[in-house]
């Protein structure tokens, strides 16, 4: 019998796109050319000069001197906080880490490029998740709490 070797797969690497755009050419568009491939209210966003604002303007630029920052030994840009929940995530923007604000505290968020054209807002939650696990406490039977 002749040795039969199993076929070896190939491993099928998904490369990001963007609505059609790979991640190497949306990083090389201006702003308003990535407009026209975001949905309707961030491109009216954009065409509007939503993102030439003073707050949205400050946070990238603030971002692309964090990104200058980056070095071998860290390669994680530092932590750039903000308060500006309602910034487009545009694609100069990917590699960052943020620090949004929830209202209480500021929350890590690392851009990635699924996260492109969301809002930063949306990655940091800002109520603490309901838990309906445990039974009887804040229901009735904690109001009857007899008196020692």
């Amino acid at each position: 019998m002749a040795d039969i070797q199993p076929k070896q797969r190939r491993k099928i690497v998904k490369r990001f796109s963007y609505r059609g755009v790979e991640l190497n050419d949306l990083l090389e568009l201006s702003i308003n050319d990535f407009s026209q491939h975001v949905n309707a209210r961030a491109r009216r966003r954009i065409a509007r000069g939503g993102l030439k604002k003073s707050r949205q303007s400050h946070l990238l630029e603030r971002l692309r001197k964090a990104k200058k920052l980056v070095t071998e030994d860290d390669p994680k840009p530092p932590v750039v906080k903000t308060h500006v929940r309602n910034m487009i995530i545009v694609p100069e923007m990917i590699g960052s880490v943020c620090g949004v604000y929830n209202g209480k505290t500021f929350n890590q968020v690392e851009v990635k490029p699924e996260m492109v054209g969301m809002y930063l807002g949306e990655f940091s939650i800002t109520y603490k998740p309901v838990n309906h696990q445990k039974k009887g406490l804040g229901g009735a039977k904690a109001r009857f709490i007899p008196m020692k």
